[in-house]
């Protein structure tokens, strides 16, 4: 499932539920199918963003998903891992630039997924 990340003044992102639910937990927001990051919040939002990241968060990556192969097997290429996996920093940074972009025009963000998450 997508999340649509929209901000009042600058633009829109989307990524995966299980990456929203990381960031908007980091955030201490409800992974509803809509909610909003108001402008009041945007500062102590990004703050806590960019100490998570520092910090490494939980081992900075997302739990391996059910059903992945625990180690690589070149008998079955399409379920083999593409690459190491993508840490925080990597999937907080988009969210990042698009809450600094919105606050400097004193904007809010809303998120919209097709349900809860």
């Amino acid at each position: 499932m997508l999340v649509k990340f929209n901000s009042s003044t600058s633009g829109q992102i989307m990524m995966f539920a299980p990456a929203a639910r990381q960031l908007l937990e980091i955030l201490h927001k409800d992974c509803t199918a809509r909610g909003v990051i108001t402008s009041e919040q945007l500062p102590e939002a990004i703050e806590r963003l960019r100490r998570a990241v520092a910090g490494g968060g939980s081992n900075g990556t997302l739990p391996p998903q059910a059903g992945t192969p625990a180690q690589d097997d070149d008998s079955n290429d399409d379920r083999r891992a593409d690459g190491p996996p993508i840490g925080l920093a990597q999937r907080a940074f988009p969210l990042i630039e698009l809450l600094e972009w919105t606050r400097k025009e004193d904007g809010y963000i809303l998120w919209e997924a097709a349900k809860d998450f």
